[in-house]
C-alpha cells in the first residue's frame, strides 16, 4: 500500500454503469473520442504524458454507478479547454495492481480480481485509476498500473 499525493486532472468525462456491460461501451467510446480529437495535446500544463483513467463519484460500489474522466495530470486547472473539465483530487492511500499483457483484456482481468477482493482491500470508493505510461502499449507485454483507494492504513 502506498500513500499518493494529490493531483488535478484535465480531460474527458462520462458516468456509466457496469451493469449489462454499459461501462464497456461508454468508456470504450470515451478512448475513442481521447484520441480521435488529439485531446492530450490540447490540454495545458501536463505534468508530463502519461494518461489518467479515473473512476470516481461512485454512487455504492463497483455494482453502482461512478463517473470516469480520462486525461493528464496537470500543474494547474486554468485554462481548461472547451468540453473538458477539471478535478482536483485530494492524497489518499491505494493498493497498487500491474496489468501485464493484452490490452484491455489485461485490464478487465485485473479489474475482476480486484472485485473479488473487494472486502479485503477495504475499498474505499473515493476514486481509484489507472495510469497509462511508456510501457502501457507493448502488445503482449504492456503494463498498466491501478491505483485502488482503500481504508486500510499504513
Amino acid at each position: 500500500m502506498i500513500q499518493f499525493e494529490g493531483f488535478k486532472i484535465i480531460g474527458l468525462t462520462v458516468r456509466t454503469t457496469n451493469e449489462n456491460d454499459q461501462s464497456s461501451k461508454d468508456i470504450g467510446q470515451l478512448w475513442e473520442q481521447f484520441y480521435a480529437n488529439n485531446v492530450l495535446a490540447k490540454i495545458p500544463n501536463k505534468i508530463n504524458n502519461e494518461v489518467y483513467s479515473i473512476y470516481t463519484d461512485y454512487t455504492s460500489d463497483h455494482t453502482g454507478e461512478y463517473t470516469t474522466i480520462i486525461g493528464a495530470a496537470v500543474t494547474s486547472l486554468d485554462n481548461i479547454p472547451d468540453k473538458l473539465i477539471g478535478r482536483i483530487f485530494q492524497p489518499d492511500n491505494f493498493e497498487v495492481f500491474t496489468a501485464k499483457g493484452q490490452m484491455p483484456q489485461a485490464i478487465i482481468n485485473t479489474w475482476f480480481n480486484i472485485w473479488k477482493q473487494d472486502n479485503e482491500l477495504q475499498r474505499k470508493y473515493s476514486y481509484d485509476f489507472e495510469v497509462y505510461g511508456d510501457n502501457s502499449q507493448k502488445d503482449d507485454c504492456s503494463e498498466i498500473q491501478i491505483f485502488v483507494a482503500t481504508n486500510k492504513m499504513k
